[in-house]
């Protein structure tokens, strides 16, 4: 079928059902970012492949709401589609249960599948639609019987991730946990998010590409462990392990049966990272305690050995991307190479360092105009041969046992515009004043968000995303709950927390330009007229393309900043470089 003919059958699905809406949300039963095959209805039903997005189908209109990151490629891909496009965050564009309270008429009935639908989204709803009498119906999985082709739900192996990695054992995390749960007041904690359940027991599986996590639910009281997974992912050594941490291994659809027991208790869920169906799987008599995930906030902040552990991991990493852009300048216009064979390149260069297993996200690898989009992903009828000009942006990163990586360089091909060597500057410059910000204890990502933005706001330019977000340990690549970004944000920033710095420009049609380095937060001094101050950590290893900035819009400042960067690139990644290695990286940080 085609994605009309799709539309077609679900309309008919949602006659049958009395239904007047129908919500595909881009979402697995656990909320994850990046979700299994057998997980993307909403990119099966619209032909939108982005990572994140919301389609609503009514009896005559269908409509795709996507973000800032994916106008450009929402656009193209829904082309012909008849699904309209939303651009969140636009004004006077509505949310989709503003929408729905508008469309619909008093009585009609919303459904979805609420086992992919969070309880924070769904909450919104029931208000929203109250005053309407609209109805919501959570109990309609529409989509499997006319998804013939459906993938199978992924079945991979669950491994242990080593003490000498992780910094703590589980038991460890769990007495953590427990203490935790003893503030609040909760009896039991569900917890459904996957990096969360992977990182509280130290094992790690492949469920989910890019993401080493497997797909279960854990929940935990001051008594007892129950771990809910097929049981056939687990092998002797992780069952030994995780019994030796008490922790009882149950089917995975047992988890609602086991919360239906439950009664004249408490429990703690995150509603943004816990789906409907066990929200309905509850009884009347529990009190719910609805907060962020408390293993959200203890991971967020990296121990010391997460910390040593991620200082080896990106220098490894930074071998990589400096084999990688020798490479490119090297041999660019001489052989061919395109966005794809780059990509595979890249990849094989990461895969040669110690501990790596896979890429941590899909490489975005953009030349020109294709930088515009910002989670462009090359296919073989747009994939660009690369030539000895322009501009040419890679978004990358690994998963290794001891960390996980996220980086992106603008890549100087060759001759460039007087446009895209400003825009280019422009970048360094927002990217440095983030990195050297001083700020007092206390301060979030949305107060310094715009000290990255403010080179750009000055040229009459804006980016349409977040400046930044947390980096998991061999975990998610996008982890919270810190960040930076415009949206309020309240989570203060800790010592040993992590966040990138990725600033960009976008013109569509022209080119796209992102450079971004991870930063760790640290202390830095105190004094008796301000309190505690903070400073930020680059813990990305490798150059910034010099043959993209015009010197002379760098004040004194940045170009001392820059250079002991580089000089530091340098002392770091030569000890593992060859001698033509070392030569092309010593051009390359070279002084300004």
């Amino acid at each position: 079928m085609n994605v009309k003919e799709k539309i077609e059958s679900l309309r008919r699905a949602m006659k049958e059902n009395q239904l007047s809406a129908y919500i595909i949300p881009s979402f697995d039963s656990h909320q994850s970012e990046y979700v299994a095959e057998y997980f993307k209805a909403r990119a099966w039903i619209s032909g939108f492949t982005g990572s994140a997005g919301t389609v609503v189908v009514t009896l005559n209109r269908a409509i795709l709401w996507a973000d800032g990151r994916y106008y450009i490629q929402a656009e193209k891909q829904l082309s012909g589609t008849g699904i309209e496009l939303f651009k969140m965050g636009q004004p006077k564009v509505p949310t989709f249960t503003e929408f729905l309270k508008k469309e619909l008429n008093p009585g009609d009935i919303v459904g979805f599948d609420g086992s992919v639908m969070p309880i924070g989204i769904y909450k919104t709803m029931t208000e929203t639609f109250k005053s309407r009498k609209i109805k919501i119906n959570p109990e309609k999985d529409l989509i499997s019987p006319i998804w013939s082709d459906r993938p199978a739900m992924p079945n991979t192996k669950v491994f242990l991730h080593d003490v000498k990695f992780a910094g703590k054992s589980a038991s460890e995390k769990l007495a953590i946990i427990r203490e935790k749960m003893k503030e609040i007041g909760a009896e039991y904690y569900v917890l459904s998010s996957l990096d969360d359940i992977a990182w509280t027991l130290n094992i790690r599986g492949n469920d989910v590409e890019s993401s080493p996590v497997t797909i279960s639910y854990l929940l935990i009281s001051m008594d007892s462990v129950k771990f809910f997974i097929d049981n056939n992912k687990l092998t002797d050594e992780v069952i030994s392990n995780l019994k030796a941490s008490s922790v009882d291994i149950l089917k995975y659809n047992e988890i609602f049966n086991n919360l239906k027991e439950l009664k004249d208790t408490s429990i703690l869920f995150d509603p943004n990272k816990t789906n409907v169906k066990i929200l309905t799987s509850l009884n009347e008599s529990i009190s719910k305690i609805e907060k962020r995930n408390i293993t959200t906030d203890l991971k967020a902040i990296k121990n010391e050995v997460e910390r040593s552990n991620f200082r080896n991991c990106t220098i490894k990493d930074g071998v990589a991307m400096v084999k990688f852009i020798k490479y490119l300048k090297e041999n660019v216009g001489k052989e061919e190479i395109s966005e794809m064979s780059a990509t595979d390149t890249l990849i094989k260069l990461r895969s040669e360092q110690e501990y790596f297993v896979e890429p941590s996200f899909s490489t975005i690898a953009a030349y020109k105009e294709h930088a515009a989009m910002m989670h462009y992903s090359a296919t073989p009828e747009s994939n660009y041969i690369l030539k000895p000009e322009g501009l040419f942006l890679v978004d990358s990163g690994g998963q290794y046992y001891d960390g996980t990586t996220d980086i992106t360089r603008t890549i100087v091909l060759g001759e460039l515009t007087e446009e895209e060597r400003r825009d280019f500057t422009l970048v360094v410059k927002s990217n440095l004043a983030l990195t050297m910000a001083k700020f007092l204890y206390g301060a979030t990502g949305s107060n310094l968000d715009i000290i990255a933005r403010t080179p750009l706001w000055e040229a009459g330019i804006d980016y349409k995303c977040g400046t930044g977000h947390g980096v998991g340990f061999f975990l998610n690549v996008h982890e919270g709950p810190q960040n930076f970004s415009q949206a309020p944000n309240t989570v203060v920033f800790e010592e040993g927390m992590n966040v990138t710095n990725e600033p960009g420009v976008y013109k569509e049609g022209k080119h796209g330009i992102r450079i971004e380095n991870l930063l760790f937060v640290t202390k830095d001094n105190e004094t008796e007229y301000g309190g505690q101050f903070m400073k930020f950590d680059v813990a990305t290893y490798c150059p910034i393309d010099l043959d993209g900035i015009k010197i002379d819009m760098l004040t004194e400042k940045e170009k001392l900043f820059l250079n002991n960067y580089h000089k530091e690139v340098y002392k770091l990644l030569s000890p593992y470089l060859n001698t033509e290695e070392k030569e092309f990286l010593k051009k390359e940080t070279r002084e300004v």
